[in-house]
């Protein structure tokens, strides 16, 4: 019998939260968030958000704490078991992608390492 597939993605009640108002507060109707990753910084690359109006064809879709999240395909190894996270500090407030496929970060936090996830056998 096979194991249920993990979710790529999870939210935090904290995060959420702030993409609920976020989203509330937007000049146009979104359905969502859209996550993925690309090459660049210093440590290779950087994950990307930006709102969603509609799901993309092969796109990953997750339903997480009232939230929709459509993940790029090119994306998914490389995000599956990541938990994104609203963290308030001193001087700043942000989104944090807590991924254990991450191996290193640059020193402005800016860019990050990531290796895909390697499939069970």
């Amino acid at each position: 019998m096979a194991r249920p597939r993990p979710k790529v993605v999870t939210l935090t009640e904290r995060a959420a939260s702030q993409m609920q108002a976020i989203m509330a507060g937007a000049a146009e109707d979104y359905i969502g968030v859209r996550i993925g990753v690309k090459n660049g910084g210093c440590a290779g690359m950087e994950y990307t958000m930006e709102y969603a109006t509609d799901a993309k064809p092969l796109e990953e879709v997750v339903e997480e704490n009232g939230v929709k999240i459509m993940i790029d395909p090119k994306a998914i190894l490389f995000l599956i078991g990541t938990q994104i996270d609203y963290v308030t500090e001193k001087l700043s407030q942000k989104f944090v992608f807590n991924n254990p496929n991450q191996t290193d970060a640059c020193g402005c936090g800016e860019s990050v390492t990531i290796v895909p996830a390697k499939a069970d056998a």
